[in-house]
């Protein structure tokens, strides 16, 4: 292989690097693999960057929670649930909370959790659009919650003593308990908004 294409080689493989790291905000690693061809004296170079995700998903044993009995008016609820990241190191939060409603004998409740909201939030950052950010230790993040405690027909509305917050299907939950039973009827509906950070 002659110098040049050797040279025109490596300023390939150096504008595909400073190209995608200018879009990406997630470390990478790059490799280089070059390939002789069996008919020819050519050399055919590949260069491949994977990236990495920034910590890993978030759990519910990586908290401490706390319920925010918060307000209600013409038969709407709301409330927030404030999380505070009590393990080391760093997460990933995306999306919107999983919920599990519990009586005071500990049975769970029929529910829905609803990630789109009839009404808005009280708070405003619960009314943005759902998006992904690290949490460290000492972080909080929190979100919103609203409900309707008004009876459909003949519904006997349930009362749940704990809630229990999941990030994922399959991870760990951490549980909270509101001061107040939380009352949600239509089928116990609770609209939840995304999480959002509170600082550190």
């Amino acid at each position: 292989m002659s110098r040049t294409l050797k040279a025109l080689a490596i300023f390939a493989a150096f504008v595909v690097i400073v190209t995608l790291s200018r879009h990406s905000t997630a470390p990478s690693t790059t490799s280089t693999t070059s390939t002789a061809s069996p008919t020819s004296s050519s050399t055919t170079t590949t260069t491949t960057t994977t990236l990495k995700p920034v910590g890993t998903t978030c759990v519910g044993s990586d908290f401490n929670g706390v319920f925010d009995q918060g307000e209600g008016a013409a038969g709407t609820v709301f409330a927030s649930v404030v999380l505070t990241k009590t393990s080391s190191g760093s997460c990933r939060v995306d999306g919107y909370p999983l919920l599990t409603l519990q009586d005071k004998m500990g049975a769970i409740l029929t529910s829905k959790t609803l990630d789109v909201s009839p009404v808005e939030f009280p708070a405003a950052q619960a009314n943005q659009p759902a998006k992904s950010q690290t949490i460290r230790f000492g972080a909080t993040l929190a979100f919103s919650l609203g409900y309707s405690d008004v009876p459909v027909g003949t519904e006997v509305c349930g009362a749940a003593t704990t809630l229990s917050v999941q990030f994922t299907v399959s991870g760990s939950d951490v549980t909270v308990t509101p001061v107040y039973p939380l009352e949600p009827c239509n089928h116990g509906t609770v609209w939840v908004s995304p999480f959002y950070s509170l600082g550190s």
